[in-house]
């Protein structure tokens, strides 16, 4: 299957728009949000979080507590814990990324007429005469500027700066300038830790319980400096967080602390003068007891914060480590696609730094900004780590890592289920067991409803995906040969098992199972669920098996002995491999490869009907329950299933794939299938558009933007209508990311090379960026007119093999290549 290369004109900047309120185009390295909207704060918050890959802090205001519009939440990597709920008259165990104690209250309040006290001021009990937030992208900063009316015509401004310290990932800062304007007088200020807090960030989880902290401690080792410690109720995870709360400019004349059961307070009476500014500065440490190399939490967090310098200083080291990550992963995107991929890179940046790679944790799908998902660990890493590869490739090892360490957890599943090998688990949180809930809610009809994705097995294949994957654009043989090894033949070995002979037909066939799509998950009217060769399932199972068979050819001899006696390899699984690889069943009809067997005999669905009768139709799975039906009668999906496959395999490896399996695919037939699931799919995920339009970029060109469009505007819009405010979508960020890194690009990294087939839209045909590519730190690639430039930087490494139109060239270490791109005949 061939892709024809063609060359576009620019075309004019696009309107992205936005449903989380008025943004300020301020710049391309800001993020402004002007005016305060109750309605809005929720969303905000998830978009204004920041974080270091080890802790993240939602944007919330610290003068608000949680409650309908805000939802402070503070989440460290991997810190898990499990409850049981009633359910529908069940008891359900459910593993949650737990809201650890609240470290950002700081609230105000100023003496009210006769000099009574005031209410503590809050957005809602008081609205701001003024509001502003601005988060700095380049420097890792989120920024509130407020003015509250006192009385008369006086007001107080109070302008806030916030940081997760990305240098230091235990710390965390909050700088607040009070100034009087037009009045003199004193301000009560209080700050504040607070462990009364609980996981309700999602409504439709809110009936669960979500009580997850327990031991709960407070105390002050003196005056300035409070601390708190807890444990998780089941996981038994050591918490504990301290605060430096400072007057660095002015002075109080009144300070005091005030220790609860749940809480511990730091109150200051500072006296402000007409025009000038007092300052509070709070510094913030975190730690847990999965951190490595402390023994007690609770003296790391106070030793941490008695020896952190002052705002300015940890500002300078702050913003000096995020200079080091954009050098890294250098983006040049022009217009408001540049901005927004800007802040896509910023929000990776914050839930998997380097920081990251020291971590036992996966890529919580929801990122580190709030509870949607439970905080767990999906397939998304399909779509995050190829473009950690390429810039952060250490990070994208311990990821793997993540995995690895679960392998013996996967085993166990496959042996419980009957089956040889591994089994990863659809969700995964701490250990790796199968955390998918066997019920979800329906918020439409209110209806609690089995769930059956934990069927989605081909989780496995995207975890063989990723270590191949990250194997050839490191040039990391060495895990390849180990770890990755391990994982890769022991995923082959439960295709392998799972595949199941039919003699009738003389193929292979993986039954029961769910696909990407999630809307089907059984035949109609069936008792049981799972469907029967889902063509991404047994396509991608041939390409785990082929890369085992591989692999198992080019180990190095002493370790190929040392794996197949480890794993209890032989020849004869080996020949099962071949043969299972070339004969698992693709269905297909009216010409076009089917997503399951007997997709094709579903009825079809009157989609005009229900856009008209429902407008958004995108959670059509939720619409057709509520009426008592069901999207398994229909040819209707919910996201990417069988072009999934195009957007992981490049039109020559999809070619030889289907080739080896005895089908054809050529490029008639894929634009078929292309059109014939574009007109049946709802998109009710924020990865479809990203899909969708990566194939259609590679396949057609036409209607690409429209979909690359709705990616971008994902969470930055809340398509999905509300769900961004429950967490970022990591896996569309990421993907966005790598739309412009490979899929735009045409960039593979296989065969030792980096081979280019350039596809680029007319909205988006001129960029630029950097990666990583095996030891050569800094890659320039550059797209721009007819021109795809490549520049390698000075070293001492050995040359680039840079592969173009089926022409090789050599590109050495200090050197720039410039190849011509032509003109489209189409």
């Amino acid at each position: 299957m061939t892709v024809r290369r063609h060359v576009t004109p620019s075309a004019p900047p696009v309107s992205f728009g936005t449903s989380s309120g008025p943004v300020e185009p301020t710049g391309e390295w800001t993020w402004q949000y002007e005016g305060y909207d109750p309605s809005q704060e929720r969303l905000r918050e998830s978009l204004c979080t920041l974080g270091n890959g080890y802790f993240a802090v939602r944007g919330a205001a610290p003068e608000a507590a949680a409650g309908e519009h805000h939802y402070p939440g503070t989440y460290a990597a991997g810190c898990y814990n499990r409850l049981l709920s009633e359910v529908a008259g069940r008891q359900v165990e459910n593993e949650d990324l737990v809201n650890l104690p609240n470290w950002l209250p700081l609230r105000f309040r100023l003496p009210g007429e006769g000099g009574s006290a005031a209410r503590w001021f809050t957005p809602d009990g008081g609205y701001p005469l003024e509001y502003r937030q601005i988060l700095d992208m380049r420097a890792g900063t989120l920024t509130r500027r407020l003015r509250v009316h006192t009385y008369g015509k006086r007001s107080l401004v109070v302008v806030q700066h916030r940081l997760v310290h990305m240098a230091d990932p235990h710390l965390a800062v909050l700088r607040t300038e009070f100034t009087a304007d037009g009045w003199s007088g004193e301000l009560e200020v209080e700050s504040a830790l607070d462990g009364d807090v609980r996981n309700a960030g999602v409504e439709r989880y809110r009936a669960l319980a979500g009580q997850h902290l327990t031991r709960m401690h407070t105390g002050a080792v003196d005056p300035a400096t409070l601390w708190l410690r807890c444990r998780t109720s089941t996981s038994d995870i050591r918490i504990a967080c301290a605060a430096r709360t400072r007057v660095t400019a002015g002075r109080a004349v009144e300070s005091r602390t005030v220790v609860g059961s749940f809480s511990a307070a730091h109150r200051l009476r500072i006296p402000l003068t007409d025009g000038e500014t007092s300052v509070v500065e709070k510094v913030v440490a975190l730690h847990t007891s999965r951190d490595p190399a402390i023994s007690d939490p609770s003296l790391a967090a106070i030793d941490d914060v008695a020896r952190a310098p002052d705002y300015a200083e940890l500002l300078a080291s702050h913003t000096a480590a995020w200079d080091r990550l954009w050098r890294r992963a250098g983006l040049d995107v022009p217009g408001e696609a540049g901005r927004i991929l800007r802040l896509h890179l910023f929000h990776l940046l914050q839930t998997l730094s380097p920081h990251t790679a020291e971590l036992d944790v996966g890529v919580p799908a929801r990122g580190l900004h709030g509870e949607a998902y439970r905080g767990h660990v999906f397939w998304d890493e399909l779509f995050v780590l190829p473009y950690l590869n390429l810039h952060f490739p250490e990070v994208s090892r311990g990821l793997l890592n993540y995995r690895h360490r679960r392998l013996k957890r996967a085993c166990r599943a496959a042996e419980d289920a009957g089956r040889a090998g591994a089994m990863y688990p659809w969700q995964s949180g701490s250990d790796g067991r199968e955390e998918t809930q066997t019920l979800h809610l329906n918020p439409r009809s209110g209806r609690w409803l089995p769930d059956h994705t934990r069927l989605q097995h081909h989780v496995g294949s995207a975890v063989a995906y990723n270590v191949w994957r990250y194997c050839e654009a490191s040039g990391d043989t060495e895990y390849l040969h180990t770890k990755g090894a391990e994982m890769v033949m022991q995923i082959a070995r439960f295709w392998a098992d799972a595949a199941v002979h039919d003699p009738g037909m003389g193929r292979y066939r993986i039954k029961g199972v769910v696909g990407p799509d999630e809307y089907h998950d059984a035949y109609p009217d069936a008792d049981t669920p799972g469907l029967d060769d889902n063509a991404y399932t047994n396509v991608t199972a041939a390409w785990v098996l082929r890369r085992a068979l591989e692999l198992a050819r080019t180990l190095p001899l002493p370790r190929r002995v040392d794996l197949f006696g480890q794993l209890g390899l032989d020849a004869a699984e080996l020949d099962r491999w071949e043969e299972v690889s070339r004969g698992l069943h693709v269905p297909f009809h009216a010409g076009v490869v089917s997503q399951f067997e007997g997709y094709g005999d579903l009825a079809e669905l009157d989609w005009e009907d229900y856009r008209k009768r429902y407008g958004d139709i995108r959670r059509l799975d939720r619409i057709l329950e509520s009426e008592g039906d069901s999207p398994n009668r229909y040819q209707a999906s919910k996201q990417a299933d069988v072009l999934m496959l195009g957007y992981l395999f490049s039109p020559v490896e999809l070619a030889e794939l289907f080739r080896l399996l005895g089908c054809s695919m050529d490029d008639e037939t894929w634009r078929t299938t292309v059109d014939y699931y574009l007109r049946r799919t709802s998109h009710g995920s924020t990865l479809s558009g990203l899909v969708h339009g990566w194939v259609l970029a590679r396949a057609r060109r036409g209607d690409a933007w429209q979909h690359c469009l709705e990616a971008l505007r994902g969470d930055v819009a809340d398509i999905q209508g509300g769900t961004t405010a429950e967490g970022i979508h990591l896996g569309a960020m990421a993907g966005t990311l790598d739309l412009v890194q490979r899929g735009l690009a045409g960039l593979e990294t296989r065969d030792d090379a980096l081979r280019f087939d350039p596809a680029p839209l007319p909205e988006l045909s001129t960029y630029g960026y950097r990666l990583r590519y095996r030891n050569h730190w800094d890659v320039g690639v550059r797209i721009a007119a007819d021109r795809l430039r490549v520049s390698v930087p000075d070293s001492a490494e050995n040359p680039i093999k840079v592969v173009f139109d089926e022409r090789a060239v050599t590109v050495p270490p200090g050197g720039t290549h410039e190849f011509r791109l032509l003109p489209s005949s189409h």
